[in-house]
């Protein structure tokens, strides 16, 4: 089964030049050739045609590790991915050459025991692409289990495709968080994740949703995004009780449900402490390894629900269904567009990493 091959080599049968995106060392990326792995008989081999570059990718970008994850070795980078189908393996039977394809990332065993219970995405053998030592999909072609390649309905784009792997993330988190109709929703963090997390979080019915982040541009753009509210905060915790106040103001109401969408000390106190009595907090952002957080206070006298999210599961039709139903448009996301060349690549990775109004910058190839 191909899992998008690994940076220590990988043998197969080349027909043309496949050229990637090579993350080298801190600041540099390469255009260069990638061998495919052969084509299971499950697999399907795919032409990219759009990809976006996520928080994560910078980051690799910027120290070559993202928590656990460092890269030891040169590694194709990205994981956010749509494109067509040009040969399928001969137990396929889902998809035919010429299919438009969303690309699910991340590759579980399906024999541990949480894969059998449904929760692939806490899989501990997962390979997942653009995660060391498995390369990712800035590329020309990459192979993929055609099992995780989502066909694509007709009035979808392939950007739009390939945004659904970070709407994704925002979906399964309220689906953890149980959002509907009854829940106010305060979002810590206005990046990519917070909004596409914000987005998912009105299509779920949430009546009022409030965003807080520290770049006003970003809370510029979650205002006409659809948040109702947006709150300017710092990053010191010595402001963080006037702040709280200031949330639950703008709020109106008692936060039923927080997402901490940027995983600081600060952000995840904030989301604990405005959070009701009874209410939960989903931790979905990674910003820092280790948090010193009012925890007691919040889940031992509060009964304050704290709720991991890890990329997600089962998610990818709900997603087209969301976009295609017109509850969510994802195309305001992608603000930045490129081309596949050496220049073009590092010019990308360079307006990505700046914020500012900056959100989705997305690959044509």
């Amino acid at each position: 089964m191909g899992k998008g091959g690994n940076s220590s080599g990988v043998q197969g049968n080349v027909e043309e030049e496949n050229m990637a995106a090579w993350l080298v060392g801190v600041n540099t990326l390469l255009l260069k050739p990638l061998t495919l792995p052969q084509l299971g008989p499950n697999d399907v081999k795919i032409r990219i045609k759009a990809v976006g570059i996520c928080g994560t990718d910078v980051h690799f970008l910027k120290t070559m590790g993202v928590g656990a994850y460092a890269v030891k070795e040169p590694m194709v980078i990205g994981h956010e991915c749509a494109g067509i189908v040009e040969e399928v393996g001969s137990d396929v039977r889902t998809l035919v050459p010429g299919d438009r394809v969303a690309v699910e990332p991340g590759v579980p065993c399906w024999q541990c025991r949480r894969c059998i219970e449904g929760r692939y995405n806490i899989c501990p053998d997962s390979k997942n692409l653009a995660s060391p030592p498995i390369h990712g999909c800035l590329a020309n072609l990459i192979v993929h289990p055609a099992s995780l390649c989502f066909k694509l309905p007709d009035s979808l784009t392939l950007e739009e495709g390939a945004v659904c792997e970070p709407l994704s993330v925002g979906v399964y988190g309220c689906r953890r968080a149980n959002i509907g109709p009854h829940t106010k929703v305060l979002v810590m963090g206005a990046g990519p994740i917070g909004l596409v997390t914000m987005l998912a979080a009105r299509a779920f019915g949430a009546p009022r949703i409030v965003m807080a982040d520290v770049n006003a541009d970003r809370l510029a753009a979650a205002k006409k995004l659809g948040a109702t509210e947006v709150v300017l905060v710092t990053n010191k915790m010595e402001d963080l009780e006037t702040e709280v106040e200031l949330i639950k103001k703008a709020m109106g109401d008692d936060i039923d449900v927080s997402f901490d969408c940027a995983g600081f000390t600060k952000t995840m106190s904030t989301a604990l402490t405005a959070t009701r009595s009874g209410g939960r907090v989903c931790q979905m952002g990674m910003g820092e390894e280790v948090l010193s957080i009012p925890i007691t206070d919040a889940v031992a006298r509060r009964e304050v629900d704290l709720t991991g999210v890890y990329r997600y599961k089962h998610t990818y039709p709900l997603c087209f269904e969301l976009i295609t139903s017109g509850k969510i448009d994802v195309k305001p996301l992608i603000t930045h567009r490129f081309g596949f060349s050496q220049e073009q690549v590092d010019e990308a990775f360079k307006t990505s990493a700046s914020g500012g109004q900056a959100i989705k910058v997305m690959f044509n190839l």
